[in-house]
């Protein structure tokens, strides 16, 4: 454990930048992303530095500021994505004309045909893929209502869409 904060700030990047910037690419995943995130985190640090009161929690600290710009970074995402789905949509769906009564009919057919391949999977692939695509339920949403692991739910996904895979082929 070091029992004092490194002199400069150069030197705490140094010693636990890498680190960071690891971090925060296993969260968002994007290069770019994380380029600009690590950036923040490092202004972030930089200001309040001279705060920190015990050197030994320093690369926490540190991370605790990469884990909450991702957060504010999903959170101002997540707004966005909520703006494009209840307004700008509610103003394209007034204007958008009727699907055409053959697009209607395939639309159907599809669905049916998709619906039916569904109905032939293993009762545990089954729901999951039910509840998923065709109740609009989130991964975790699904987890709590079966009682199971999320990581349990992902398999059933993956695996009953192997299942579905062949079947639906001719869709394409």
């Amino acid at each position: 454990m070091r029992d004092r904060i490194p002199d400069s700030f150069e030197e705490i990047v140094k010693e636990h930048g890498k680190a960071i910037f690891n971090y925060i690419f296993s969260l968002v995943s994007q290069k770019e992303l994380t380029e600009d995130l690590y950036q923040e985190v490092l202004v972030s640090a930089y200001l309040a530095v001279h705060t920190i009161k015990e050197p030994a929690r320093l690369k926490g600290w540190l991370f605790t500021i990469a884990r909450n710009k991702c957060r504010d970074y999903w959170r101002k995402e997540n707004k966005r994505k909520q703006f494009w789905r209840e307004e700008v949509y509610s103003y394209t769906s007034s204007v958008e004309e009727p699907p055409l009564p053959e697009e209607e009919v395939l639309h159907k057919y599809s669905l049916e045909k998709m619906t039916q391949s569904v109905m032939t999977l293993p009762e545990i692939y089954q729901s999951a893929i039910i509840l998923y695509y065709f109740k609009d339920l989130t991964l975790i949403e699904i987890s709590k209502r079966k009682n199971i692991p999320i990581s349990t739910v992902k398999t059933r996904m993956k695996r009953g869409k192997e299942h579905l895979k062949p079947k639906l082929q001719s869709f394409a």
